[in-house]
């Protein structure tokens, strides 16, 4: 049956055509890759120094979630948001570095939180104080357990119950009891940070 089936070679014509195609393609992907880098890299930079304190480390991470985005963006099926699709690919690597590096020792020099955000009407006292907060709270974040900062640092990014719960694989009624445990640890840490 199969025998009197030919396969013709393609003209150079056509081979080049083909070749404008897949460049317009790549173009399309690297277009698209560039927009939902931009539109989420701070959201991906938060999430990353919720598990990572060493900048240097928060980097490494950063470039290992876009090339992650990059090589899983032909699975993007559509049937979640692309912030779902990037958070879940980010939760993904930041598990397993946390996973890999769990009995390391951490160390508190070094440490800066990504964001240095000041408006111009605010003084530079307020500023150090907004970072002083910011690392604090980031600095109790990555002491929580690994289930905790999970949803924690997606919570922190205004993700709903719903997409915690596409990204971390869990039923929306345990996102919800792990983020109401989550949120008294925390409560707990920065009360012994403070006191």
């Amino acid at each position: 049956m199969f025998t009197s089936l030919k396969l013709r070679s393609k003209s150079p014509a056509a081979v080049a055509a083909g070749d404008s195609k897949t460049r317009e393609g790549q173009g399309v992907s690297q277009a698209l890759f560039k927009q939902w880098m931009a539109e989420h890299e701070k959201m991906l930079r938060h999430l990353i120094c919720g598990f990572e304190a060493k900048p240097a480390l928060q980097e490494e991470l950063f470039q290992d979630i876009a090339l992650n985005i990059w090589q899983a963006m032909p699975k993007f099926r559509q049937d979640a948001g692309v912030k779902t699709f990037v958070a879940r690919i980010a939760h993904n690597i930041l598990v397993t570095h946390v996973a890999k590096s769990v009995r390391t020792v951490k160390t508190e020099q070094g440490e800066q939180a990504y964001h240095q955000q000041a408006a111009t009407d605010v003084t530079p006292y307020q500023a150090l104080d907004q970072k002083q907060r910011q690392q604090r709270l980031s600095c109790a974040i990555r002491q929580l357990k690994l289930e905790q900062r999970q949803v924690i640092t997606l919570a922190l990014e205004g993700m709903s119950y719903q997409e915690m719960a596409d990204i971390l694989c869990l039923s929306v009624n345990l996102v919800g009891v792990r983020l109401q445990r989550a949120k008294t640890a925390l409560n707990q840490l920065l009360k012994v940070q403070e006191g």
